[in-house]
């Protein structure tokens, strides 16, 4: 017998076929605290969040479902901003993890500000009346039309990242006769022990100027020759799903020996310093994240000693989370179709949903928690393999896991920590309609973004 594992995280993705299969959990009916929404619980052995049964979820909203515990996004929100508040620092919620009206207002409500990298996630944002001077603008190609709406709209910051922009940029504040805040994006170099595509801060991506090549001195230089942009600090990510804090200790310390650079060379001292965000959640119990307490302690930690080793006042820092808020709160609901035994491997598990509202299996190799949700069972473990509905042999979303060997058709199964880029990134591959997302809290329900229907697909189909 035989499996393929792909780990996610500080893991390796690339890796071989292991011998063996997974041990099987002790508990097959397990909610473990650290994967699954604070609320999560077993009631005569149903899944509920938010005190609602996912059993009355998925008839009133039918399947495949994304699930948001209203009460675990509001509290880690909490948690981020009282970690980084007491030391007088922003944090900026990643939009691009999700975001929808209700999500942005739930993040003001909480006190922080919101991080947008496109036109579209700038336009919820204001539609839902988020502060335009509390949003941070990214993007490696931002359009003309979408710096003209952040200029026009009065956005607090925009990062810059490439020479074209900064050109784009300062024509289109002269225009407008405005001066927009800006941070220059550089890469240090780090590399973030995480899956390549999502490693962010090497020399050899799309993202950033380098400081090894002085393509970010060069950056700073026409921002501040430019009459109608405001350099304000400096921008660095290293990564996404990361579980230390060593790599962004690298990261502040050539960016520290930078802003000591530009201070001796240009005399100019930058007043802010964002760290980006990145750091990761569980997905499965064995990954052991970082409490937000201890990563704001040991960024400021980081920053504060190497701007005294530099002579150099400390810079007001901002960090960007997104997955550690988002991913953790949300599930996915789907409901089992087709049960198939490969003699002697393993057992697949055919669910209503697949890599059209979870393509990070495929895109990334990630591992997810997923359990038998709406009924207990005593039923001995069964290896299975939780796959879609989609033409692809790849439409995976649980590589390997053990579910009851008693399950059947009609059964509803829940994947956990589906909050962050499950929505966001979702399609209508093999034309299936997007599930609707909505938000549980204390014995409610209510739609956030609806169920797509085959009206939707062909309302746009005007041949």
């Amino acid at each position: 017998m035989s499996r393929y594992a792909h780990p996610a995280g500080p893991r390796h993705a690339d890796v071989l076929p292991e011998e063996n299969p997974p041990s099987p959990p002790h508990d097959l009916t397990e909610i473990d605290p650290r994967v699954w929404p604070t609320t999560a619980r077993r009631v005569n052995g149903e899944l509920t969040v938010g005190g609602i049964g996912v059993t009355d979820l998925a008839v009133e909203h039918g399947t495949a479902l994304y699930v948001l515990d209203e009460e675990d996004f509001r509290s880690r929100a909490r948690d981020y901003r009282n970690a980084f508040s007491d030391n007088d620092a922003d944090v900026y919620y990643a939009g691009k993890a999700l975001l929808t009206k209700a999500v942005a207002r739930w993040v003001h409500e909480e006190g922080l500000k919101l991080d947008v990298c496109s036109g579209g996630e700038l336009a919820v944002a204001l539609a839902a009346g988020f502060p335009p001077e509390h949003i941070g603008m990214h993007g490696n190609n931002k359009s003309e039309t979408e710096l003209a709406r952040a200029v026009e709209v009065g956005v607090g910051r925009i990062i810059v990242d490439s020479f074209d922009e900064i050109e784009r940029l300062e024509r289109l504040a002269a225009e407008r006769d405005r001066v927009p805040d800006v941070l220059v994006r550089v890469t240090t170099g780090v590399e973030a022990h995480t899956h390549e595509f999502v490693a962010t801060a090497h020399d050899d991506q799309k993202f950033g100027f380098a400081l090894s090549t002085g393509a970010a001195d060069e950056a700073v230089r026409r921002v501040l020759a430019a009459e109608h942009i405001n350099l304000v600090g400096l921008h660095s990510h290293i990564g996404s799903q990361i579980f230390d804090t060593a790599g962004f200790e690298v990261a502040a310390r050539r960016v520290t020996e930078f802003l000591t650079r530009l201070h001796s060379d240009l005399g100019v001292f930058l007043p802010e310093l964002d760290l980006g965000g990145g750091l990761g959640i569980a997905y499965v119990p064995d990954d052991d994240p970082l409490e937000p307490k201890t990563i704001a302690e040991s960024l400021l930690t980081i920053v504060r000693r190497e701007c005294v080793a530099h002579g150099l006042p400390m810079p007001r820092i901002a960090v960007e989370p997104g997955r550690a808020i988002a991913g953790p709160c949300g599930i996915t609901l789907y409901r089992v179709g087709t049960i198939k035994d490969v003699e002697g491997i393993r057992t697949y598990v055919s669910v209503d949903g697949g890599m059209s509202d979870n393509i990070r299996t495929a895109l990334y190799g990630s591992e997810y928690t997923c359990v038998l949700a709406s009924r207990e069972s005593g039923a001995h473990p069964m290896l299975s393999r939780l796959v879609g509905k989609h033409c692809e042999s790849g439409d995976i979303i649980v590589h390997d896991l053990y579910l009851p060997a008693d399950l059947r058709p009609g059964d509803l199964v829940a994947v956990a920590a589906t909050g962050a880029y499950c929505h966001s990134m979702a399609s209508n591959y093999n034309h299936l309609p997007r599930p609707a997302v909505i938000a549980v809290r204390e014995g409610e329900s209510r739609t956030l973004v609806r169920r797509e229907t085959e009206e939707d697909l062909l309302r746009l189909d005007v041949g």
